[in-house]
């Protein structure tokens, strides 16, 4: 029997329903597989498809985490991290990582080494960024709430110097501008795969009540170095969206409070996998990109799904 949650009650452990459309890309025999626990907050997972390994963040122990896919085993990556939270892996395959405790985003070179990419805008110190992506043009675009600087437990508390959350692009040529400031705390952020549009989540219900959790998209200008105004896509009914994304259909994967929601590129719910943790992030791993590596708060699971991640 397929074990799925439509909206009407019946009653599953893995998947619910929203659409129709939903049950072909999920797997009926498939099961969500915890394959690390021992968190305190994890976030921020990227594949290495080369290594065949996947990274993530501890943010409170101050760790990044490496799984193995060639044997399941998981050791220590990197400790002490600066609290790192959000990574990706750029286009000559080096990790780029957000740091709460340095107040940048980093990259470790091929030969170990570590480089500030972004620390200040206008002379003035970032706040926490906390989640990044790359573009093709080599650019790196990067969320900055103020999580890291809010208390001692993911970072240093501190005031924030910029007064703001924005999300900034790092040009190739170093230059650090900002491109969105409509949100309270922009936090998880994917391009589509055309990259004409920019979308960011907003957890800005964490400091002021009055912002409903929601992912926006933005239209990426001509030139790919700036944005237009934004457009709603889509409301949380469970927590808040927080890291997300797509897939080569342009559906969108994200976090939420109760499990991972599954969007069309209208922002319409097609259904949710359901998870026993509150989940933070994600990404597609595997070779063929049609796996979910999912982030929950202590605990880090994966699912097969039937869609491929962009690449």
């Amino acid at each position: 029997m397929p074990r799925y949650r439509r909206r009407e009650g019946i009653v599953s452990d893995l998947y619910e329903l929203h659409e129709p459309g939903f049950a072909k890309l999920v797997h009926q025999n498939e099961k969500l597989e915890r394959i690390w626990t021992g968190g305190r907050w994890c976030e921020g997972p990227a594949w290495f498809p080369a290594g065949k390994y996947a990274i993530w963040s501890d943010i409170p122990n101050d760790r990044v985490m490496r799984w193995d896919a060639t044997d399941g085993s998981v050791s220590e990556f990197m400790r002490p991290a600066f609290n790192q939270n959000g990574h990706t892996v750029d286009l000559e395959g080096r990790l780029v990582s957000c740091e709460h405790q340095g107040r940048c985003v980093s990259r470790i070179e091929h030969d170990g080494s570590r480089t500030i990419l972004a620390d200040a805008f206008d002379g003035k110190r970032l706040n926490s960024p906390n989640d990044v992506v790359v573009k093709s043009d080599g650019s790196i675009w990067f969320t900055d709430p103020t999580y890291g600087i809010d208390s001692d437990y993911e970072g240093d508390a501190a005031a924030s110097e910029i007064n703001a959350s924005n999300v900034y692009r790092i040009g190739p040529d170093g230059e650090v501008k900002c491109v969105v400031t409509d949100l309270v705390q922009p936090n998880g952020l994917a391009f589509s795969g055309d990259e004409e549009l920019l979308y960011v989540a907003d957890t800005g219900f964490t400091h002021d009540p009055a912002c409903t959790p929601k992912i926006c998209a933005y239209p990426v200008s001509g030139d790919g170095a700036r944005v237009g105004a934004g457009r709603l896509i889509t409301t949380s009914d469970a927590g808040l969206f927080d890291g997300f994304r797509l897939d080569a259909e342009g559906r969108i994967w994200t976090s939420a409070g109760d499990g991972v929601h599954c969007y069309d590129a209208n922002g319409t719910l097609l259904g949710k996998i359901l998870v026993p943790e509150v989940v933070a992030n994600l990404c597609f791993i595997g070779p063929k990109l049609n796996r979910l590596l999912i982030c929950a708060t202590t605990s880090v699971y994966s699912i097969h799904v039937n869609a491929r991640g962009l690449r």
